[in-house]
């Protein structure tokens, strides 16, 4: 007689299992209709970047509505013109959700982290595109890169 394990717990489907990156994937959706459906090319639309009004230079998220307006509508180019960084980061963090997804739809743990040192690593190397990306929106030789 084989040793009884115990009562087993119940099957948990996939999707209860993924209840978070599926959450996350909606909110984006809704937020990308949203921009789809209100066109920030319209002055004043959605507002001002508080960054631009106070200083009169552009942060690294100027132009991202515009850019994820014009993804909505399949304007690649148009989403490059408005802010490269975010158009160039977009398929980026849609494979690292498709990865959470099809992790936790699995039920695997999460992957090996990166570690202490990757950690920062990675954050140094975003501040740095960042700043990069920033001053040179704000200079005549980046002017290309300003929405």
């Amino acid at each position: 007689m084989p040793p009884s394990a115990g009562p087993s717990a119940p099957a948990v489907p996939g999707w209860a299992r993924a209840r978070q990156p599926l959450l996350v994937g909606a909110g984006v959706a809704a937020l990308t209709l949203a921009l789809r459906l209100r066109d920030p090319h319209q002055q004043g639309s959605w507002g001002v970047c508080p960054y631009l009004l106070t200083t009169g230079f552009y942060c690294p998220g100027c132009g991202a509505l515009r850019a994820v307006n014009d993804l909505a509508h399949g304007d690649v180019a148009g989403a490059l013109g408005s802010n490269l960084l975010l158009t160039l980061l977009v398929p980026v963090v849609v494979v690292l959700w498709a990865r959470w997804l099809l992790r936790s739809w699995r039920g695997a743990p999460p992957g090996p982290g990166p570690g202490r040192a990757g950690r920062v690593a990675l954050v140094a190397v975003a501040a740095v595109v960042m700043v990069t990306f920033t001053v040179a929106r704000n200079t005549p030789q980046g002017a290309w890169l300003a929405p």
